[in-house]
């Protein structure tokens, strides 16, 4: 797990029941830190988490079924869409994006996945 980053609370970054993956949600952190360059790069870094989140349990990206995607600004959609699309490939997994009054750290964009292997 150490390419994965080290939560930010008291939580477990990924559960496993059965063939079943629950994510916890991945902000834009690297080396214990927020990455600077906004959405465009805490984005980016989010989903790198998450990929690597999902690599602890032996998942990809394609074993994903669903995401929920928070944005402090959603203003931000359009272009959240294009680094999720190039994350995901052809792959398109269920979403739902929504709005929020703040994440933890300042983060602009938080990402969580449910994913099924087997």
């Amino acid at each position: 797990m150490s390419d994965t980053p080290k939560p930010v609370g008291p939580y477990t970054p990924i559960v496993r029941v059965g063939s079943t993956l629950l994510t916890s949600g991945q902000i834009g952190i690297a080396d214990g830190a927020l990455v600077d360059g906004g959405l465009d790069r805490q984005l980016s870094q989010a989903l790198a988490n998450l990929r690597a989140v999902l690599e602890t349990e032996g998942a990809t990206m394609d074993d994903v079924l669903k995401t929920t995607v928070f944005l402090v600004d959603m203003d931000d959609y359009a272009a959240m869409n294009a680094i999720y699309c190039d994350a995901f490939g052809d792959h398109r997994p269920a979403r739902s994006a929504v709005a929020v009054a703040a994440l933890p750290l300042g983060a602009l964009v938080e990402i969580e996945a449910i994913a099924h292997t087997g």
